[in-house]
């Protein structure tokens, strides 16, 4: 193996996120960012939303995320006050709750859960022939005051909300819409997007629950 051209950067663990985060910074110098498929991010209003923006891109290392991401009219500003009110978070995976950062999210009395494990969600999908992510995603909707819907991997999941949310159902507070995958990935997160429900998108294919924590996680470390 030829080394002659690789460095090794000899940093405490404590420099590595962000030393990790100068390098997205100054990679992203060369490249064109953009919003809602047009929009480019200048100014002070939009730090908020590159802040997103480069923590979705730590955690892939994919610099799509700077084209690709869809939030809809103050967006993070919303979801902040959202969780300052103290909403309730509801992911569409264990891995999405596991990736949030609870301790932090705790700190404004925000509690969150998945419905995906639960034996009696496991029952009535089995018995109605439809995905545990749908039902999830209705016993979220019995949850009393506001609901942050957290979706990383089940299109089936904005889908569902997405539809009774057009039958005058159910109105979900914020939604962060990332799911990836090829079986109605892309629909669903056009049809969040027409919804005009506040939210945060990354249209197209490519997301992940990883990437959905990552959102979360990015807003609350701008709170600090």
């Amino acid at each position: 193996m030829n080394n002659q051209n690789k460095t090794v950067e000899l940093l405490k663990p404590a420099e590595i996120e962000k030393r990790s985060f100068e390098i997205i910074s100054e990679e992203l110098e060369n490249t064109e960012v953009v919003i809602n498929g047009n929009v480019p991010v200048t100014g002070a209003e939009d730090a908020k939303v590159m802040s997103v923006i480069k923590r979705c891109i730590h955690t892939t290392a994919d610099f799509d995320y700077a084209k690709t991401m869809y939030f809809s009219d103050r967006a993070v500003d919303t979801l902040e006050d959202l969780i300052k009110s103290g909403a309730t978070v509801v992911t569409d995976t264990n891995m999405a709750l596991s990736g949030i950062n609870r301790k932090e999210l705790s700190k404004y009395g925000c509690s969150a859960f998945c419905f995906m494990s639960d034996e009696a969600v496991a029952k009535e999908a089995a018995d109605r022939q439809v995905t545990r992510a749908h039902v999830s995603m209705e016993h979220a909707m019995e949850i009393e005051g506001d609901v942050i819907f957290v979706a990383g991997n089940a299109p089936t999941a904005l889908i569902t909300l997405g539809e009774h949310f057009d039958t005058g159902i159910y109105r979900p507070a914020f939604i962060v819409g990332v799911p990836v995958g090829f079986v109605n990935v892309t629909v669903s997160k056009e049809m969040i997007r027409g919804t005009g429900i506040p939210c945060i998108l990354n249209m197209g294919r490519k997301g992940g629950s990883n990437v959905a924590a990552a959102i979360i996680n990015a807003v609350l470390y701008g709170m600090r």
